[in-house]
């Protein structure tokens, strides 16, 4: 029994760490991502059933790619898979688990812009991405786009299905195509980022950490590209955060009352490094103005402040540059701290966006701007919207203190 609980430990953690490396492999020489997911499911289902018998292998992660290789193997023999043409069974020859002792290379990068292929459709290059490349499932792909699942579900299935009747390679593409597909690469980094933060009051640290990895592997294999640099930059910039966003007893703490000297020091000389490596090709983007965003932020670990000015500044170019409602609220938040509460108001009150009544940063930041200008009865009422919206309960928790102060 203690077995069988700690294979079901170790494979859990294999999964979370080694799934999307794992299927870029299997699915590179045939491009047939489900069927290269079933066999590697397959292959995991049967290192559960023999493991505890057996002892968990000095590779298990070549010993699962080994198995859903012969699995693979197994269907391409099939009379069905004879119909579709044959493969070369040199190449696809059955391996022994003992053989396969090598270090697995990492294609993800490769699998990742198959998924931003032209040929897939543009809604659906980000979402693949997850799934196939970090292991996102689909129900909370589709909750993070306000997609039904089934119809995520089903754009992912027939995208799946193109990529192996138009026989997209696994390969770098051509400097003038990769310029068109990386957009799509970079931003299922962030999504994944992202999800990982909304997926549960316990961020799954092993997705950000490999959101983080693939934004370091994408700069360094394009260290030319500064919206790579950019993102990678972010990344590290919003990761050194990461022990100061609980307290010692789990309640969550927002930036401004974070204890910087719990900011992990080296991770945002990192990011700033990559930061300055962008800023020198003199072509700003998105991700090198959020990038610049954090940046401002962490300087309070130095300065003991906050530049205000110059955060307005940054927001109001990300504003140009990239639009969008978490934008437009967090400028209006930024505003209000450097013009005073009602012009932060007025800034929230000026965004058009109906989407706003269901955005819950909306409505904290409307509370903590009534609360500030002295509007105690708008303020609570701002924040009980908030708290119904709120992602989780220790934010909820938060705003409920917050909102018993403004009452007095």
């Amino acid at each position: 029994m203690v077995q069988a609980v700690i294979v079901r430990q170790r494979v859990a953690d294999l999964t979370r760490t080694s799934y999307g490396r794992l299927l870029a492999v299997l699915a590179a020489p045939t491009r047939d991502i489900t069927a290269a997911e079933d066999a590697l499911a397959d292959a995991i289902e049967r290192a559960l059933a023999r493991w505890p018998d057996e002892g968990i292998p000095a590779n298990p992660e070549g010993w699962i790619l080994t198995v859903a290789r012969n699995r693979l193997r197994d269907l391409w023999k099939s009379s069905a898979h004879r119909l579709t043409g044959p493969l070369d069974e040199t190449q696809h020859a059955p391996v022994a688990l003992d053989d396969d002792t090598s270090p697995i290379p990492d294609r993800r990068l490769e699998l990742m812009l198959v998924c931003a292929h032209p040929a897939i459709a543009e809604n659906v290059r980000t979402p693949l991405m997850l799934q196939t490349v970090l292991g996102v499932e689909a129900a909370a792909i589709a909750d993070a786009f306000m997609v039904q699942r089934a119809t995520m579900a089903q754009r992912l299935v027939r995208a799946k299905r193109r990529i192996r009747t138009a026989g997209i390679p696994f390969v770098l593409p051509e400097r003038a195509n990769l310029a068109e597909r990386l957009p799509a690469v970079l931003e299922a980094v962030y999504g994944a980022y992202a999800i990982d933060w909304q997926a549960s009051e316990a961020p799954i640290d092993s997705l950000s950490a490999e959101a983080m990895h693939l934004s370091l592997v994408v700069a360094e294999l394009l260290p030319d590209e500064p919206e790579a640099l950019g993102l990678a930059a972010l990344m590290c910039l919003s990761e050194s955060r990461r022990p100061a966003r609980r307290s010692a007893d789990g309640a969550f703490v927002p930036l401004g009352e974070q204890d910087p000297a719990r900011w992990d020091r080296a991770l945002i000389e990192r990011g700033e490094t990559m930061l300055r490596r962008a800023h020198q090709f003199g072509a700003p983007g998105r991700f090198q103005y959020e990038a610049a965003i954090q940046s401002a932020h962490c300087a309070r670990a130095v300065t003991g402040r906050v530049d205000g000015h110059a955060l307005q500044k940054l927001h109001r170019a990300l504003l140009r540059t990239a639009p969008s409602l978490g934008a437009a609220v967090a400028s209006a938040a930024v505003h209000g701290e450097v013009d005073g509460p009602e012009a932060g108001l007025r800034a929230l009150g000026a965004i058009t966006d109906p989407a706003v009544e269901r955005f819950q940063p909306a409505w904290s930041t409307r509370a903590h701007l009534l609360a500030a200008a002295g509007r105690t009865e708008e303020a609570v009422a701002a924040y009980r919207r908030a708290i119904d919206l709120a992602p989780h309960p220790s934010v909820a928790e938060y705003l409920l203190r917050r909102m018993r102060s403004a009452h007095g």
